[in-house]
Formats: C-alpha cells, sequence, structure tokens
C-alpha cells in the first residue's frame, strides 16, 4: 500500500511540476493569452493531479518512519508556494510565480536528501564497535523507525524483517542501493557497516 502510495505521489508531483513550469513559462516570456487558454484547457486534470499530491502526501507523511525537522520544513515550504502560485497566475506577477517554484524545488531537493540543507548525511560512525555489535548501533540509528526494534513494525511499506526469505547477498544489495520507499545507504556506510547491520538483521529472524 505504501509503495504504491509513494509512486502514485511521484507520479502526480512530477505532473504537477510540469505543468506548473509550463505555465511559468508562459507568464515570464509574456504570453499571457496563451496562459489563459491553458489554464483553462487544464484546470480539470490540475484539480485531480492537485488533490492526488494533497491525499498521497498526508498519507505518505502520516505512515512514513521516516520523519524528522526536513519533513515539517518541507511541509512548510510547500505550504507556502501555494499562495504564491495562487497570486502569480491570477495578478500576472512573475516574482510571486518564479518564487513559488523555487520554493518546489527546494522542497523537492530535501525530500530527496532529508535534510533542510540539502545536504548528504555523514558517514556514520561505529568506532569501537564490530560485527553484530556495530550492526546493532547502525540499526538502531538508521533502520528503526521503519522496521522496529524487531523488525516487525512495517512503516514506510517496510517489510518484516523476521520471516525474510532473502539470501544474505540480497539483503547487503538493497541496503546498498535502497529498494522502493528504502533509501540506498552506500553513500553513508561502508562496505564493512552494511555487512555488520545485515548480520544483524539476521539475528532478528534467528530470534
Amino acid at each position: 500500500m505504501f509503495t504504491g502510495m509513494l509512486h502514485t505521489h511521484v507520479l502526480v508531483v512530477s505532473l504537477f511540476l510540469i505543468l506548473y513550469l509550463i505555465k511559468t513559462f508562459l507568464l515570464v516570456i509574456g504570453k499571457h493569452d496563451m496562459l489563459d487558454k491553458f489554464v483553462k484547457k487544464t484546470k480539470v486534470p490540475e484539480m485531480i493531479i492537485s488533490t492526488l499530491f494533497l491525499l498521497t502526501g498526508i498519507y505518505l507523511a502520516i505512515y512514513s518512519g521516516q520523519r524528522g525537522a526536513w519533513l515539517w520544513v518541507k511541509l512548510f515550504v510547500v505550504a507556502c508556494s501555494i499562495p504564491l502560485a495562487v497570486i502569480a497566475f491570477k495578478k500576472k506577477h512573475n516574482a510571486s510565480a518564479l518564487l513559488s517554484l523555487m520554493f518546489l524545488v527546494y522542497a523537492y531537493g530535501i525530500s530527496e536528501t532529508k535534510s533542510p540543507f540539502m545536504t548528504e548525511n555523514k558517514p556514520f560512525d561505529t568506532a569501537g564497535l564490530q560485527g553484530v555489535e556495530a550492526g546493532k548501533a547502525i540499526y538502531v540509528a538508521k533502520c528503526i523507525q521503519c522496521h522496529g526494534d524487531n523488525g516487525k513494525l512495517k512503516l514506510s511499506g517496510a517489510k518484516d524483517l523476521t520471516v525474510s526469505a532473502l539470501s544474505h547477498d540480497e539483503k547487503i544489495a538493497i541496503v546498498t542501493n535502497g529498494k522502493n520507499a528504502m533509501m540506498s545507504y552506500k553513500k553513508q556506510l561502508t562496505q564493512q557497516q552494511i555487512d555488520d547491520v545485515v548480520a544483524y538483521v539476521e539475528t532478528l529472524k534467528a530470534n
């Protein structure tokens, strides 16, 4: 369910941004008649897309285990972009349209990096820890929000880790490259750390 909502959200956000870019372009180059015609023709599709944008976004915010200051900043920025867009296209105000577009692009950047500053997370420090012990520390810091302390929480589309039929190598590939709502950790963890967290995950199944 969560994965389906995530894919739907990505699709409607992409369509929304395409429509917004077209309207902003027509506004900025002064093609107001063309803009009015385009707005009239796309009014119903845009209403549907905007509604799906909102509903899927609310669903993901409620049922996601990946929360933090970045999420609330993103929601605030998107909320600010809406009145700016309304003003821009009603009053044919170029600056408001461009500012609203900048807000939307910034919100996208926050969503991708999970950071209000759009910076990648620093490599995780497991100094002094080895093997499963290091893997547990990484799991608590990076995975517990969605998988839970026992691997069974299943937030954000996460699977029950205690019944996984994946091989050791398949688990390493998912942690390394990500899958669906799960992000890639190849820039945050070393190969040894990925091996360690997978080793810890396998103890959850054993227990």
